[in-house]
């Protein structure tokens, strides 16, 4: 292929802006925060899994809670009825048996009070460790929120680049000959860069040196031949740098 020499140089100025490009679409895929989001985002399904499991246990307790002090109430409620009949008399055997139910009921009753106030204190344990877990739930959401303000604020500057770097390509790529271009956007998408500076003889792209045969094909080359690299066939601009 031919090309002027002056278009061949160009390529440089259309190469320097895809890299570019290139960097920040990379650098886009690559933020800091998106790892730190992830890790957050594990982190905080870890910490759902343990804030079901505190609040399993407290719920459990709640539970065990309402039904000892149902159990107390009823004691209670036989307790008075029992006072009530005690209260109106009756014959010897009678107020015997009442005041023995009496007894044992009120043992009952300190039971079940015993076991509820154990309870409760379970209860209380289990609440600290549910807030806690539910403390630290919160604080990993808002690093999340942080990670993703800064990585939205990061989008949007590298957005800006962009655009404005594909904007300064569009007339770059326009003034160089259309076959030029085609064969620079191939060899770039195969393999991320389509031009790269021969200088003191050594290839820009792979960093080869050429010797022998292969330099003197490129200094015999005339100025306007497209050379390309014999080991990764991208197009070797020449300059006053080249060396030759």
């Amino acid at each position: 292929m031919k090309a002027a020499p002056e278009a061949q140089r160009r390529l440089l100025d259309l190469q320097a802006v895809d890299t570019a490009l290139a960097q920040l679409a990379h650098r886009r895929k690559s933020l800091p925060e998106l790892a730190e989001i992830d890790a957050v985002a594990r982190e905080i399904s870890a910490l759902e899994d343990e804030r079901v499991r505190a609040q399993v246990v407290v719920d459990d307790l709640d539970r065990d809670i309402s039904r000892l002090e149902k159990d107390i109430e009823q004691v209670r409620l036989r307790k008075d009825k029992d006072q009530k009949r005690l209260d109106a008399g009756g014959s010897l055997r009678e107020v015997e048996g009442l005041q023995h139910e009496l007894a044992t009921l009120n043992r009952r009753q300190s039971e079940l009070e015993d076991a509820e106030l154990e309870l409760m204190e379970q209860r209380e344990t289990a609440e600290a460790t549910l807030t806690e877990v539910q403390g630290r739930i919160s604080a990993a959401v808002a690093r999340r929120s942080e990670a993703e303000r800064k990585r939205d604020e990061t989008y949007q500057e590298i957005t800006k680049e962009q655009e404005f770097k594909t904007a300064a390509r569009v007339p770059l790529a326009a003034d160089l000959p259309a076959d030029l271009v085609t064969l620079y956007d191939k060899i770039r998408t195969e393999s991320g860069l389509g031009a790269a500076l021969f200088r003191a003889g050594r290839c820009g792209g792979c960093r080869i040196e050429l010797y022998g045969a292969d330099l003197n094909r490129v200094k015999s080359a005339p100025a306007d031949e497209v050379v390309r690299c014999e080991e990764c066939r991208r197009i070797m601009v020449r300059t006053s740098e080249s060396g030759l």
